[in-house]
């Protein structure tokens, strides 16, 4: 259970778009403005942790807080839209994209295409959705901004003073400190460590089980990965496995996640998802012989196709968003 108070909380939100530099600074800045109009509401009514809230909701979103303190304007659609904007954008294409892209890759793949054919529609496919995306959700926004013209925003002029920032009224009417979001893990904890070697060794655990029993209890022996695997193919990943676990064990050890780190995870997840794409495509990864087995002849080969673009995306998804994230902790841990 988080131990984090409110403030604690806000603080971590607000600080998260101001430079490195100006961060320790303006959060002891912002914590003694808060600290003071608690305690004085506080000494008012005798309920702290009624007044915290009451401050906290007065302040508003601490994302236009933030940008207040240093004078970061919100221009690209306007600052009375533009955080709404950026995170229904962001949304979307963390939603719309890979599904599109796999529904072209299904199609083409399904009607026959060769792999080059498929990879390039797919890619092509999937940036005329990230430009869709973002030309029709700004342009919604864009008219959205201009019929309210006119209208007051509620956005604090920056004033250079924490007293004055935290004196602003709320920007947008449905924020309340309850949308806070907790502050976020390292990814450098015992726990991290621990989580990930026990997958690592539970996905060796499947390899294994794989090969000498199989998944289909009616079929004793009938393997879902290539038999051909074996031994090479197989000792390998089991190699790449164990560098993982040595790498979080490092990570553990040095307390964060550093560029260099996430750049030796990133050449990890390299080494293991381009070859088993390639030999996916080639029809070398997953076992031939498990479809016509276990499905009936006439539906097997369409099975099978689905299958295998399935486990294409999730191999290509799982290693680009562990070496994104990778990244993405090493660069909060500066």
């Amino acid at each position: 259970m988080s131990t984090a108070t409110l403030t604690d909380r806000y603080i971590d939100a607000a600080m998260r778009t101001v430079p490195e530099k100006q961060r320790a600074d303006l959060a002891a800045e912002l914590r003694a403005s808060i600290d003071d109009q608690v305690d004085a509401r506080a000494s008012a009514d005798g309920d702290r942790d009624a007044a915290e809230r009451a401050v906290l909701t007065e302040l508003g979103d601490p994302e236009v807080l933030a940008a207040g303190y240093t004078d970061r304007p919100l221009q690209l659609i306007g600052p009375r839209y533009y955080l709404e904007w950026w995170r229904l954008l962001k949304l979307l294409l963390w939603i719309v994209t890979p599904f599109a892209a796999f529904g072209v890759a299904l199609g083409k793949t399904l009607s026959g295409a060769e792999l080059g054919d498929v990879i390039g529609t797919t890619v092509v496919a999937t940036l005329g959705t990230i430009l869709h995306l973002a030309f029709w959700t700004t342009l919604v926004f864009a008219i959205i901004e201009r019929s309210t013209a006119g209208k007051p925003s509620g956005v604090p002029s920056p004033r250079g003073a924490a007293a004055d920032i935290a004196s602003a009224p709320g920007v947008f009417s449905g924020w309340t400190v309850d949308n806070l979001p907790e502050p976020r893990e390292s990814g450098a904890g015992f726990s991290d460590m621990v989580v990930t070697i026990v997958f690592l060794i539970i996905g060796a655990g499947a390899i294994l089980w794989d090969q000498f029993i199989g998944f289909a209890p009616a079929y004793p022996g009938l393997s879902f990965l290539d038999p051909g695997l074996w031994p090479w193919w197989i000792t390998g990943l089991f190699v790449v496995m164990a560098i993982e676990a040595i790498l979080q064990v490092v990570v553990f050890l040095r307390g964060r996640w550093t560029f260099g780190l996430a750049a030796v995870n990133a050449a990890l997840n390299v080494v293991v998802a381009v070859p088993a794409l390639v030999l996916l495509f080639e029809g070398r990864l997953l076992n031939a012989e498990f479809w016509t087995t276990v499905i009936p002849p006439d539906s097997s080969e369409t099975v099978a196709t689905i299958m295998a673009i399935m486990t294409g995306f999730g191999i290509a998804a799982i290693a680009l968003w562990d070496s994104i994230d990778a990244f993405l902790k090493a660069r909060r841990a500066r």
